[in-house]
C-alpha cells in the first residue's frame, strides 16, 4: 500500500522532516471502512487513531431524548478519532459512522505514545493537531452562542462546502442545532441572495 498521502499529511504541517514523515507512516497500518461502519461506538474506548485518506464520516451522540445530535463531520485527509476517550482512555459518549465507504490508515494508542516519546516532531505535529482541533471545537461552541443560524450556516458553507456534497441534511441541521424544516428555510433563502 502506498503511504505518500500520509507522509504528505506530515510534511504539510511543516514541523516534521521528510525521512521523519516516512518514518510515522511506516507504523500506520492500512484499514477500510466500509458505509455505515462504525469507526467507534459509544461506549467503547476509542482505541485507534486514524488518518482517512479516502471517504466521509459523521461523528455523533444521544441526546436525553435519545436523539441522533452530530457532533462532527471528517473528510478526506483529516484524522478521525475521539479525542476525550483516545488520550483519557475512558469509555466514548459518541459514536463515529462512515457514510461512505473510507479508506486510511491507522495506529493504536501504545504506538502512537512510543512515536510521540521518541519522535520530537511528532510530538509537535501531534500537538499542533490538538490545537487546531481545540480551536475548532472552541469557535464552534463560540458560534451557538453569538451567532444566528443563518450566520452558522453561510460560515459552514463557507469553510467547509464538502460537508453540504457528503452529508444528510437532517444530519447537517443537528450540527448547526436547528430543525431540519429551519435548514430548509435558510437554504432557499440564501439561494435568493
Amino acid at each position: 500500500m502506498n503511504r505518500q498521502s500520509l507522509v504528505q499529511f506530515f510534511l504539510n504541517s511543516n514541523l516534521v522532516a521528510h525521512n521523519i514523515a516516512e518514518e510515522i507512516a511506516a507504523a500506520f497500518i492500512y484499514k477500510e471502512i466500509s458505509k455505515n461502519e462504525y469507526l467507534l461506538k459509544e461506549g467503547r474506548i476509542n482505541a485507534e487513531y486514524f488518518f482517512m485518506e479516502k471517504g466521509f464520516m459523521r461523528a455523533f451522540a444521544h441526546d436525553l431524548n435519545g436523539d441522533d445530535v452530530t457532533t462532527d463531520f471528517y473528510s478526506s485527509g483529516q484524522v478521525v478519532f475521539e479525542v476525550f476517550s483516545f488520550f483519557n482512555r475512558v469509555p466514548s459518549k459518541e459514536n463515529i459512522i462512515a457514510t461512505e465507504d473510507c479508506t486510511g490508515w491507522e495506529i493504536s494508542y501504545d504506538q502512537l505514545n512510543h512515536l510521540f516519546h521518541s519522535l520530537p516532531q511528532f510530538r509537535e505535529f501531534g500537538r499542533g493537531v490538538l490545537v487546531k482541533g481545540f480551536s475548532s471545537l472552541k469557535n464552534r461552541m463560540l458560534s451557538h452562542i453569538t451567532e444566528t443560524a443563518e450566520q452558522r450556516y453561510e460560515a459552514l458553507l463557507k469553510t467547509n462546502p464538502e460537508i453540504f456534497q457528503h452529508a444528510a441534511l437532517k444530519h447537517i441541521a443537528s450540527y448547526l442545532g436547528i430543525t431540519d424544516s429551519s435548514l430548509s428555510r435558510i437554504r432557499k433563502e440564501s439561494l435568493k441572495k
